[in-house]
């Protein structure tokens, strides 16, 4: 929800009186976010059917990988998926993911130039309308600058399986709390906010603080 290093939330918990190691914190995400990521995903209204999809490097350990990541047309995100390679059969693999999830074929997708997309959208999404251009794409761009904060705090991800379980939990559980605050007036951003906390505390049975 908050930009913050495990070590920050050690310190704002020792503020509270509750003493933990920010190990512990590690451990308290590693068990429960994915757990809170599916619930919030459940309760989130069905996605639109146009799809934005861009895939940005990443570094494990020193070997670049890719981090492919779609979302629709109201910024919502879909999926994202960490790969070794963006080959076509990355990126079918990452369709299959997709459509498996989501389980509804979308109207169009909107992709950067990269080969890779054609082969798999051809095989796959034969009848979807396909947009390429490395302009139309700003949306899946842009959903990328959450991931580069963590990264940062994070001080790089330390293995694939680490980075793919931890981008997919912080995905639903990041657009859970912030929905398009550009496209509402002040009211309906903050209804919105109010129902996010709502929401939350109700799946991870979590108690606002007296």
């Amino acid at each position: 929800m908050f930009s913050l290093s495990l070590r920050d939330v050690e310190l704002l918990l020792a503020e509270r009186g509750v003493v933990v190691s920010y190990e512990t914190v590690r451990r308290w995400c590693k068990k429960f976010a994915a757990s809170f990521a599916d619930r919030m995903g459940r309760r989130r209204p069905r996605p639109g059917d146009k799809w934005y999809m861009d895939e940005v490097f990443i570094r494990i350990e020193g070997v670049q990988h890719y981090l492919w990541r779609a979302v629709d047309q109201n910024g919502v995100v879909l999926d994202i998926l960490v790969q070794a390679r963006r080959d076509a059969n990355a990126a079918k693999r990452f369709f299959r993911r997709l459509l498996k999830g989501l389980q509804y074929e979308p109207r169009a997708i909107v992709t950067d130039k990269l080969p890779s997309y054609e082969v798999a959208k051809r095989e796959l999404l034969p009848n979807a309308e396909h947009r390429q251009s490395r302009y139309l794409n700003n949306r899946a761009e842009n959903s990328h600058r959450p991931t580069r904060r963590r990264e940062r705090q994070m001080q790089r991800f330390k293995s694939s399986p680490q980075a793919q379980r931890f981008l997919s939990a912080h995905a639903f559980i990041y657009g859970h709390f912030h929905p398009p605050r550009h496209r509402m007036d002040a009211d309906r951003y903050r209804t919105s906010r109010a129902m996010a906390f709502r929401v939350w505390q109700q799946e991870t049975c979590a108690k606002m603080a007296a």
